[in-house]
Order: structure tokens, then C-alpha cells, then sequence
């Protein structure tokens, strides 16, 4: 199992990439930044290339609505080059509050235009003359819906790779079944090991059935916050500052009805308590919600408590079909955060 880390959308930044050579000393695999209505992950991965050697760096995730599918292979091709083939390609659909709220672009047809995106990402590093002609975007422009001068165009630059690996963002069945079809990985959130075959499981078999052997096995990328504590009450406040993170993404990140982080608390089981998080997060008790996030949730879906236990959950996500775990290390220092990180590669190459 390789070891990753999740980048903090709001804070931070500085300080981890002033931690990461000693990470990467310790084992870290690859570190990811993702992209929310926060600084763009972009310009952020373009340091991260030029403060590290060997880690792999990814976007986790660019959300498809607000580039064009070739500016994204464009930027994914740029920064494999300035990485010297370290990139990998997150993408993923994000949700209607962050591409109507925030960009003011309709949120539509999510697993159509990611199809078509990856299509066009892998032609451009190719270095194919471009012609796609799909439901949701034709390149190029029809005669009669432009100047009628655009015509088929290749990258000019030679990409380091012609196939950079792209790992989807995906929640709902269709998206989860795309992901296993035709990405190389598959990055889910709320990520709880005993019960993700039931709600993933038919849909990862489904998307496997089509999947072309050239991809190669499906990388399962999860995420978890690390803390390997034998303190009980420390353990005890990690998993409780967890509880807001939950309430925000399965109650407030949506409407009744649609809320994608909430379908995943509903079929994990929990469905009273789905519903219960997002009617109080929605009428404003936020701290009331976070109370109500189930217990065992917080506890499977970390790697918190004493080195034992924190291996027995590793095993748990790997037997669950992880294959790269993200953690979030949490530590008074940044020697006690680089320990985390190594403790857990020495775990995960066990299990």
C-alpha cells in the first residue's frame, strides 16, 4: 500500500512543503492538492515540481466544468514536464454549490463530459490532430457555429508521457463504474473500509468489466487522518474534530435531496443519522449536526490510537481494496509529523 498525504485547501501550504524532503525521506509516495474554491491547485503543484525530486505530485482534484478539456490536458502535460513525469491527473465533477455557486457555470451531464475529457486528454498527449466531435464538446468548432477557420491542431511540444495517469473523483454509481472503466485511479471521500463493498462494490465490478487491461489494476486512493497515539483523550479529541468535517460535507454541501456526501453517510447504513445531520446543519445548528456524526464512522474512517490498532486499520482498508492511502498527519511538530508518516509506510508494507 503506498503512502500519500492531502494537501489543507485553506492553510498550511508553506509549512507541509517545508516538511516534505524529510517526508519524502520517510517514505511519502505522493503528496496531493486539491482544488475547491480555494487558491487554484495549479500554480501550487508548479512549486511543489520544483521543491521535490523523486515524490509524485497530483492534483486532488480539478473540477471539469471551468476548464476546457484541452487546457486541462495542456496543464497536465505542462506540469509532467516541469515534474519530470511525476503527475498524476486528478479530476473530478465537484458539486453544484462550487460550479454554479462559485463559477457561476451549470452543473450538468458529469459522467458524459468526464468520458469525454479523458478522450480528449489522452488524444492531446498523443499528440493527435485533434478531432472530437461529442455531445458535450466538438473540437473543432463546427463551420457553423464559428469563424469556420479552426482546424484540426496537435500540441506542439513532445509530452514526457503519452499516458499520464488520471485518477477520477467519484461518489455515485455511474461516476464510481466510469472510474473503474477507463482512469487509472478512483478517489472516493468518507472512505469507510467495512462499508464500502456495499455501496461501491457492484458498481467497481461493473466498471471492471470494461476496463481495458492495457490501464492496469484500478488504483484505490482513500483518505484518513493519522494520529498513532496511545493517549486516550487524545485520540478522543482527533476523532471529535473530525465531526465538523463531516456535518459540512454530508450536511451542508447540497440541498435536500441532493447532497452527494450525504447519500454516502444514507448508504453506508446510517440513515437516520444522514438525514438528522443535514436537516440540523441546514437549519443552522452545525454544532448539533457535527454531534450527531456517527461514532463508528469517525473511528473506521481514521487512523487514530496506538500503533496497533492503527495497523489493524490499515489492514481493514487494504482488505477493503486500497491501494494508496492519504493521510493527514497530525503532530505539535514537524518531527512528530514526519514520524507519523513513517511509522505508517513501515504499517502499510505490511499489509
Amino acid at each position: 500500500m503506498r503512502v500519500g498525504m492531502m494537501l489543507s485547501y485553506s492553510g498550511g501550504f508553506a509549512e507541509t512543503v517545508a516538511e516534505l524532503a524529510d517526508h519524502e525521506r520517510a517514505g511519502l509516495g505522493i503528496v496531493w492538492v486539491p482544488e475547491a474554491y480555494s487558491f487554484d491547485a495549479v500554480s501550487q503543484l508548479g512549486y511543489l515540481a520544483a521543491r521535490t525530486s523523486r515524490l509524485e505530485i497530483a492534483a486532488g482534484v480539478l473540477q471539469i466544468y471551468t476548464r476546457t478539456p484541452t487546457l486541462t490536458a495542456m496543464t497536465a502535460a505542462g506540469l509532467d514536464f516541469v515534474s519530470d513525469g511525476r503527475f498524476t491527473l486528478g479530476l473530478g465533477a465537484s458539486n453544484p454549490q462550487v460550479v454554479e455557486g462559485f463559477h457561476g457555470v451549470r452543473y450538468d451531464a458529469p459522467v458524459a463530459r468526464t468520458r469525454e475529457i479523458v478522450e480528449i486528454c489522452r488524444a492531446v498527449w498523443r499528440r493527435e490532430r485533434l478531432e472530437h466531435e461529442g455531445r458535450h464538446y466538438r473540437v473543432p468548432l463546427p463551420v457553423e457555429e464559428g469563424t469556420g477557420l479552426g482546424k484540426p491542431l496537435r500540441l506542439i511540444n513532445h509530452p514526457v508521457r503519452e499516458r499520464i495517469p488520471i485518477v477520477l473523483a467519484a461518489l455515485g454509481p455511474r461516476n464510481v463504474a466510469l472510474a473503474a472503466e477507463i482512469a487509472e485511479g478512483w478517489l472516493p471521500i468518507l472512505y469507510v473500509p467495512e462499508r464500502a463493498g456495499a455501496l461501491w462494490g457492484s458498481a467497481l465490478d461493473e466498471g471492471r468489466a470494461r476496463r481495458d487491461p492495457a490501464l492496469g489494476p484500478l488504483d484505490v486512493v482513500a483518505s484518513a487522518t493519522l494520529c498513532i497515539t496511545d493517549d486516550t483523550d487524545v485520540a478522543r479529541r482527533v476523532l471529535d474534530d473530525l465531526r465538523p468535517f463531516v456535518a459540512l460535507y454530508a450536511g451542508g454541501m447540497g440541498a435536500r435531496g441532493r447532497n452527494f456526501y450525504n447519500d454516502v453517510v444514507h448508504g453506508y447504513g446510517w440513515e437516520a443519522q444522514a438525514r438528522e445531520i443535514q436537516d440540523l446543519y441546514l437549519d443552522g445548528h452545525k454544532d448539533a449536526a457535527a454531534a450527531a456524526v456517527p461514532e463508528e464512522m469517525l473511528r473506521q474512517m481514521a487512523l487514530v490510537g496506538p500503533r496497533g490498532h492503527v495497523a489493524e486499520r490499515l489492514a481493514a482498508f487494504a482488505t477493503a481494496g486500497v491501494t494508496t492511502i492519504n493521510v493527514t498527519p497530525l503532530g505539535g511538530s514537524a518531527a512528530e509529523r514526519v514520524a507519523q508518516v513513517e511509522a505508517t509506510v513501515e504499517l502499510a508494507a505490511g499489509v
